[in-house]
């Protein structure tokens, strides 16, 4: 039972260590992550503040790793250039796109007040 369970994991943490090795996107989005969870450490967010934030990371991580497997699934079943192929793509980067935009509205919402309150205390 137990060997199953750890296996998905390792299956899921190579997934999304794939994700974040091979994806600039990706690694973009931790970046910002990383400033965005510091800079909520240091003005001290709420937790409700917390919660929307990391489920802000977690949609656009989530949804890069979708993009990513759509990417490679697209190249396998179609490796020369096809329509249909590169419209898959576009929707799937344009799904990213839609999360990317939520998380920016959360991080504005969140840290828009914080970002106010230094500048004006």
């Amino acid at each position: 039972m137990w060997t199953g369970r750890i296996k998905s994991f390792k299956d899921a943490f190579r997934g999304l260590w794939y994700t974040i090795r091979t994806q600039q996107n990706a690694q973009i989005h931790l970046v910002i992550t990383a400033f965005a969870l510091s800079f909520g450490a240091y003005v001290g967010l709420t937790a409700t503040e917390w919660c929307l934030a990391f489920v802000a990371v977690a949609l656009v991580l989530g949804a890069e790793g979708l993009n990513t497997a759509i990417e490679e699934l697209t190249d396998l079943v179609s490796p020369d250039y096809h329509p249909l192929a590169g419209r898959a793509k576009d929707v799937a980067a344009g799904g990213v796109l839609v999360c990317a935009i939520c998380a920016a509205v959360i991080g504005v919402i969140i840290f828009g007040p914080h970002i106010a309150a230094l500048f004006h205390p």
